[in-house]
Formats: structure tokens, C-alpha cells, sequence
């Protein structure tokens, strides 16, 4: 399986691309950030959000896609607009054919972390230590979109587990 992660905003966008391989290893392929333009309006930043989102999933050809549930409770202003980024990817993702798992923080820092309030240092270690990386995967943005594309990943195994 190769997953990508999705953390949506408008200024930035975190990705993260994770396959699992035969030995059940997982192995960061891309990560990073999307951004758009303080200075554009926001139809295009949105429209900016959707080219740069289709040119990754043909660059990488994800299995499955999995994007961060959107989580506001103090600015109303803000989540509407992080909403709108969120549609943004869930539409361009479901345009691609791709399945798409979606996860709340909790559900990400249990997934990664085993502990649901887990701090941001503590997920950026544990996502370095699941890819076995050198060094814990910058900006925040896309560490937080490689802990979702791992999380869709151990979804998917326990479902598998489940089947008959």
C-alpha cells in the first residue's frame, strides 16, 4: 500500500507519502507542504490547493489517501476556511478514484503515540521512529500528514485482521 497523508489548511497543506513494504516496514517516500499565496484570493488558493493535490497523487500514485478530520473549537473564521481546504482535498482525492480514510487528532496520536494526548514532540519522535528516519521530518505540517498516512496504513492492517 502507498498511503498519502493530507493535514488540509489554506497557507499550508502538510503531505506525507508512506508505503508499507513486503516486510511490513514503512518507508517515507515525500514529504513537505503545500502552500498557496497570502495575496491570492481565496477561490484561487483553493484552486491552487487542487493543482498542486493532483500533481502529487500522479507523481506518487497513492493506493489510498487519508486527510486529518478538522478539529476547531476557538475560531469559527478559521475552521470554515481550513474546511474549505479540507473539502478541497477530499474532493480532488475522491476525483482521483482514490479511497480516502479519514482521522481525527485523537485517532492519529493513538494510532502513532498509543496515547491520545499525546504532545506534538512526542508524535513528531514516534513518526520518526515508525519511518526510521535520521531526523524527525520538517515543518510541522508534514510530519503531522506522514502521522495520518501511518495511521490510515494500521487502519487498514487491523481491517484486513477482521476480515474472514
Amino acid at each position: 500500500m502507498v498511503a498519502l497523508g493530507i493535514d488540509p489548511g489554506i497557507a499550508t497543506t502538510g503531505f506525507g507519502v508512506v508505503r508499507e513494504a513486503d516486510t511490513g516496514d514503512l518507508v517515507a517516500l515525500a514529504y513537505g507542504t503545500i502552500e498557496t499565496p497570502k495575496t491570492d484570493p481565496l477561490p484561487q488558493r483553493l484552486l491552487s490547493l487542487r493543482r498542486q493535490l493532483m500533481a502529487l497523487v500522479d507523481q506518487w500514485r497513492p493506493t489510498a489517501c487519508a486527510v486529518e478530520a478538522l478539529f476547531f473549537a476557538s475560531n469559527a473564521k478559521t475552521a470554515m476556511i481550513v474546511g474549505q481546504a479540507r473539502g478541497v482535498a477530499l474532493m480532488t482525492l475522491c476525483e482521483a478514484g482514490l479511497s480516502i480514510g479519514e482521522y481525527t487528532p485523537l485517532q492519529v496520536k493513538q494510532a502513532i503515540a498509543g496515547y491520545g494526548q499525546a504532545d506534538k514532540k512526542q508524535m513528531q519522535a514516534m513518526v520518526r521512529l515508525l519511518l526510521n528516519l535520521d531526523t524527525i521530518p520538517r515543518p510541522d505540517d508534514a510530519a503531522d500528514a506522514l502521522a495520518v498516512a501511518i495511521t490510515h496504513i494500521h487502519a487498514a492492517r487491523h481491517a484486513a485482521l477482521d476480515r474472514p
